[in-house]
């Protein structure tokens, strides 16, 4: 194929590829920043430090039990959300009744604390961890050789977060956290177990970052860093798309992907910046983001 706008169109399909994986990870850690806050106020600092998470589960299974990538991909966010449910119960439930700052701190805190017991046990170069055997290769598309990984990353994570939407916005259970969030009494008065669900909710949100740890740990090298790489532009991203907002989360997470990768082919310098200088243009035209409410 020729050059596209003077650029080999294979580097560019390249990079566009990079930037629908990378905003495949965005797309998935804004959802579950989105949901956390959005159904609980909760600005959870700990988001990045819980997808280390899940993607060091997944390489302990295999390392240490033998659990190959599949069975991972279920046990994994399992396990993680387990532990976020407990920090919920022990921690974060004392919270909700407070300032957001006061979340944010402690949440904060909890990455650090995190973060640094992995580094501490698995120190700071990071480990492999294999693709699986059925999703090895790669697709000749003509243009370009597409890594089967890679594509099989992006469809999952869509899969993922349009059943996530389906969940929240369409079905009854999604009725009654959305309820929950605006009068708490009223949806107990109707027999339902608000703090349990308030619970369950936070699991899922951490569940969706283990998930999306699980995904990279054969495109990343699992390392104690990962998480903190992300989590910038991922709080960029839920800021762009509207605080507490699913579809918002969803759509910026691939569409901000797709800009920085193109960024980079076009306007390398400027690829490590462009996603907060949207974000200083949509805060300075739209401070509640596209899809928020003021």
């Amino acid at each position: 194929m020729d050059d596209i706008f003077g650029i080999p169109a294979p580097l560019l399909f390249g990079q566009l590829l990079l930037g629908l994986i990378n905003g495949a990870f965005y797309a998935m850690l804004s959802l579950g920043l989105a949901v956390i806050f959005g159904l609980l106020n909760i600005v959870n600092m700990a988001h990045g430090a819980q997808f280390m998470m899940g993607a060091f589960a997944a390489w302990m299974l295999l390392a240490w039990f033998g659990i190959g990538y599949w069975w991972a991909l279920l046990l994994a966010p399992i396990i993680i959300a387990i532990t976020g449910i407990i920090l919920e119960r022990l921690l974060i439930s004392r919270l909700y009744k407070l300032d957001h700052l006061y979340g944010l701190l402690l949440t904060f805190g909890l990455a650090l604390i995190i973060e640094g017991v992995f580094r501490n046990e698995f120190g700071s170069s990071g480990l492999p961890y294999r693709i699986p055997d059925a999703l090895s290769g790669a697709w000749d598309l003509g243009f370009m050789f597409m890594p089967v990984y890679r594509g099989w990353v992006v469809i999952a994570a869509l899969v993922l977060c349009l059943a996530t939407w389906l969940i929240i916005e369409k079905t009854r259970l999604g009725a009654y956290l959305r309820a929950a969030t605006e009068n708490a009494a009223l949806v107990q008065a109707f027999g339902v177990n608000v703090p349990r669900m308030v619970t369950l909710t936070y699991g899922f949100g951490v569940a969706l970052a283990a998930v999306g740890g699980v995904l990279a740990a054969p495109i990343y090298s699992v390392n104690p860093q990962m998480g903190s790489n992300l989590i910038i532009v991922v709080f960029a991203t839920v800021v762009i798309g509207g605080m507490g907002s699913i579809l918002g989360a969803i759509l910026t997470g691939f569409t901000l992907g797709v800009v920085e990768g193109l960024t980079k082919v076009f306007w390398p310098e400027a690829s490590a910046t462009v996603i907060f200088v949207i974000m200083a243009i949509v805060l300075l035209a739209r401070p509640a983001g596209l899809f928020g409410r003021a």
